[in-house]
């Protein structure tokens, strides 16, 4: 498959792990947090340290990640990099396990936040991270700068679904805190593992159904207007 220019026109390299592998990876990364903390519990830590536990085991690789690759990272890789530092360091702030618990909705509540704000930027976000995804993959009629630039219409696109996924994010940040404070605390770290799931298929669902609607797949539809036409 060729490679595609990125907005200052270098071509993206392309990824050289499989994508059965990426997939594997992504999923244990989701699934060791939870289980590591189920291990410490069965062990007989209190909950309140094997959280802490928890936060740096899964932390210190993500930030020696993003030091070790000071220059060249993804805006991706950069992203889950830094969420793993605000973890980790909320986790040393003092508090109840409950507390401790609801760290996941303050760092998904900024992540929302991130999303709406980025609307007001260059290039919202959602854009900027799908764009290396599947650019070039699903029959896109043509470059997405160029279509960015001359497509009022495109534009609009990705910003609505940029607010969409902050909007999403808030409210899983809600929902995060609420199971926080009113429910077993043994049951928390595996709930909301689900809810990360749970949301990112949901906006997934939700943005292609938007994409599909707005005319993605159809090279004359009005999506892909320029101003002047």
């Amino acid at each position: 498959m060729p490679q595609h220019p990125d907005s200052t026109g270098q071509s993206a390299p392309r990824s050289t792990k499989p994508r059965w592998l990426a997939a594997l990876l992504f999923l244990a990364a989701i699934a060791l947090p939870p289980a590591l903390y189920y291990v410490l519990r069965a062990f007989g830590l209190s909950i309140y340290l094997s959280l802490v536990i928890v936060a740096v085991a899964t932390g210190v690789p993500a930030i020696w990640s993003l030091v070790r690759r000071r220059t060249g990272a993804s805006i991706i890789t950069t992203y889950f990099s830094l969420v793993s530092l605000a973890a980790t360091l909320l986790a040393f702030i003092p508090g109840s396990p409950q507390f401790l618990m609801a760290r996941d909705a303050a760092i998904t509540a900024g992540t929302g936040a991130w999303f709406i704000y980025s609307i007001r930027t260059e290039r919202p976000i959602v854009y900027t991270f799908t764009r290396p995804l599947i650019e070039g993959r699903m029959h896109w009629p043509g470059n997405w700068e160029v279509h960015w630039k001359a497509a009022p219409r495109f534009r609009r696109m990705w910003r609505i679904s940029t607010v969409v996924w902050g909007l999403g994010f808030f409210l899983d940040a809600g929902l995060r805190s609420f199971f926080a404070y009113t429910i077993n605390p043994d049951i928390v770290p595996a709930l909301t593992t689900a809810m990360y799931l749970g949301t990112n298929i949901a906006l997934i669902i939700i943005s292609n159904i938007f994409y599909i609607s707005s005319g993605i797949f159809n090279p004359h539809s009005a999506l892909f207007a320029t101003e002047s036409g």
